[in-house]
């Protein structure tokens, strides 16, 4: 069965997909392709309901529930850290801030629209915004990915995400900022499968850590190295990303009840609900 895998071109997406890539997983009788793009344009692409496995932004998943479910391995959390809303360095923010931001549909997206409800938000590719703060297009703009680890010097934090989260959740719990969704239109005990792939994927690429970073830096599918690559990774593709635990889907259904309070979802939802159901596989050999 051939399918095709979305994920973004980021370090940890990279990570977590690759053992699959390099062969180091039993794919069955799967044989998957994948396609790399920058997380907006997934969230979008799955809005349209694209690519059968695709790497989405949390906050996006309530409003593809009816077509896809959620997986529970390849995800990324912050915790104590997240995407960092920066400015020039003394720079007075006003309630009417140009701000740019990643992607209308991204969870850091989201969370900051309810902090600056009078921002005029410019959205753009991820890689343009802190050249866009630095020659002063906007007034400011959150860094995501490998961008929160180096940054121009003359720009400084506004204000870190994480900060926020704890504002809004009211609880300690991790940032919820991206996972992997599965359309539901493929047969069920196919979809546990796949989730059963990927999650060995995430696992061996953790257990190979050191050796696949170093192939992913001589093969330049990444765009940082060394020290950085590996806090980056240790940050966002750790043993944390191999399967969702308790904690973690507290924080999705914090994050979901956050939305729906402030009108971005139709309908509440917890995230239990719309994970894989992988009981089926047991019910089926009884």
């Amino acid at each position: 069965m051939k399918l095709e895998i979305a994920h973004s071109p980021d370090a940890d997406d990279i990570f977590m997909y690759y053992a699959i890539k390099f062969g180091w997983v039993d794919t069955k009788d799967y044989e998957f392709t994948n396609i790399a793009l920058d997380i907006e344009t997934l969230n979008v692409d799955t809005l349209n309901n694209k690519y059968p496995i695709s790497a989405i932004s949390f906050a996006l998943y309530p409003k593809i529930r009816e077509d896809y479910a959620l997986l529970r391995t390849a995800v990324s959390f912050g915790q104590g850290y997240g995407p960092k809303l920066i400015k020039q360095k003394g720079k007075k923010l006003r309630p009417n801030l140009k701000l740019a931001l990643s992607g209308k549909n991204t969870t850091n997206a989201m969370l900051i629209r309810l902090r600056y409800p009078n921002a005029r938000i410019k959205y753009m590719n991820f890689l343009d915004i802190e050249k866009a703060v630095v020659s002063g297009e906007v007034d400011a703009g959150v860094l995501i990915h490998e961008s929160i680890l180096d940054f121009d010097n003359s720009l400084e934090v506004e204000l870190e995400l994480w900060d926020w989260w704890l504002d809004l959740a009211q609880d300690e719990l991790p940032l919820p900022l991206g996972g992997m969704a599965i359309k539901r239109s493929l047969p069920l005990n196919r979809a546990i499968e796949i989730e059963e792939i990927l999650t060995d994927g995430v696992k061996v690429a953790n257990e190979r850590k050191q050796e696949l970073s170093q192939l992913l830096q001589e093969k330049k599918l990444v765009r940082i190295g060394d020290k950085m690559l590996e806090k980056y990774l240790n940050m966002y593709a750790s043993n944390d990303s191999i399967e969702l635990n308790q904690t973690q889907l507290k924080a999705l259904d914090k994050l979901f009840e956050i939305g729906y309070n402030y009108k971005e979802y139709d309908c509440p939802i917890e995230v239990e609900d719309f994970l894989v159901p992988r009981e089926y596989k047991d019910w089926r050999n009884l």
